[in-house]
């Protein structure tokens, strides 16, 4: 093992970041962004500011000689008030593309979150380490994902040998926008969200703007897509739009035009999927809003209720299985003008049959063992055959 002498500290840049859209210098290091910086100053919502801020997808990519690291990380962990602790956020490490280690960062600040008064308490604490030892000999691309539901601002980079930003792979680019079962909620680690192992099965880059809570068809979400780089683009569509009682239908099919145009704007010809929603049985033909349900919060067990009437779909109201159909009625009035524009109902990814044996625990969001499969069920579905992805 390497000794405090033979550490090389290496400054954290953005050349070393892959998968976010803006970084932000803070009093302690560098901070990944999701959403850039004119995006977040036009937004007022606390739960996209988390979102966008905990840095699903987005990894350090070094090419190095290096056999042992440390990374210093300032975590922000979420703390439920009435519950037991939540997990520390993972680190995922690769090595070449290999899964080659996991761990975690102790310490932190904390946020604790009292889901019954809707408050938040915030307490700073101190810098943690995450440490790799035994890494191969030789020359070789190591990643390091971060925290896909876990604030991490990166303070400092040793290394026992040089490090240099890793090559540009030469991979076609995947820009994915979602809720959070795109950032990954209820996912084991960041490599194992559905989307990041989509994306290593299609063999693309991933540029994950899975957002939990915040899937909401917002303007300054289509131009920070609009304004990234990419070859590939999806867009999944719905369930924060009925959980949050949104909007109704009405006003629903327009915002997704616009959506899509502003885009487009950027993608001209980029193939670009529209996925309608996973099944959730809560919601299929139950409007909105959604309301947890506190009763095993002490056991650590949330589940979540929709609060809306069915009869009201009739005035507009929207449910999963509405949007479903106004989503295939959107992409088959637009492709006649975008050839590049595909649909995917989202029961394909998670239906009835996957519902009955792999049941969503909390009634909304999947599983690691499930994102596994939705994971699966997208690279097969998008990347092979006559897939929106495919070639």
């Amino acid at each position: 093992m390497s000794t405090d002498n033979d550490w090389i500290t290496t400054p954290i840049t953005r050349d070393l970041l892959r998968g976010a859209l803006d970084v932000e210098r803070t009093e302690h290091g560098l901070l990944p962004h999701r959403l850039p910086a004119r995006a977040r100053a036009q937004n007022t919502d606390g739960q996209l500011a988390m979102a966008e801020s905990q840095p699903s997808g987005v990894r350090l990519a070094l090419r190095t000689r290096a056999t042992a690291l440390e990374l210093d990380t300032l975590p922000t962990k979420r703390v439920y008030a009435g519950a037991p602790p939540r997990p520390d956020g993972v680190y995922d490490l690769l090595v070449d593309g290999r899964p080659a280690g996991r761990g975690s960062v102790d310490g932190g600040n904390t946020v604790t979150l009292d889901m019954t008064t809707g408050t938040t308490a915030f307490e700073p604490g101190p810098v943690g380490t995450l440490r790799f030892t035994g890494l191969p000999e030789g020359s070789k691309t190591i990643e390091i994902w971060l925290p896909h539901n876990e604030t991490t601002e990166l303070v400092a980079l040793r290394t026992d040998a040089p490090v240099d930003p890793a090559p540009d792979p030469g991979r076609r680019v995947w820009l994915h926008h979602g809720s959070s079962i795109s950032q990954g909620s209820d996912a084991a680690s960041p490599t194992t969200t559905w989307p990041a192992l989509a994306a290593s099965l299609g063999g693309v880059e991933l540029v994950n703007l899975g957002l939990a809570g915040s899937a909401l068809l917002d303007p300054f979400t289509a131009r920070a897509m609009r304004d990234t780089p990419a070859d590939l683009i999806s867009v999944k569509i719905g369930i924060n739009v009925v959980n949050h009682d949104a909007m109704r239908l009405r006003a629903f099919a327009p915002a997704v035009h616009g959506f899509l145009d502003t885009v487009r704007e950027g993608h001209p010809t980029a193939p670009l999927l529209v996925v309608s929603p996973l099944l959730c049985p809560v919601h299929e033909d139950t409007p909105g809003p959604l309301a947890p349900d506190f009763t095993g919060l002490g056991e650590g067990r949330l589940r979540f209720v929709a609060m809306g009437d069915p009869a009201e779909r009739a005035s507009g109201r929207l449910t999963l299985n509405v949007i479903r159909d106004e989503l295939a009625r959107i992409v088959a009035q637009r492709t006649a003008d975008d050839p590049n524009l595909y649909h995917l109902d989202g029961r394909a990814l998670y239906g009835e049959a996957d519902a009955a044996e792999l049941p969503l625990p909390d009634d909304l969001h999947p599983d690691a063992a499930t994102h596994r499969r939705i994971g699966e069920r997208f690279a097969e579905l998008a990347f092979t055959g006559h897939g929106a992805f495919a070639g």
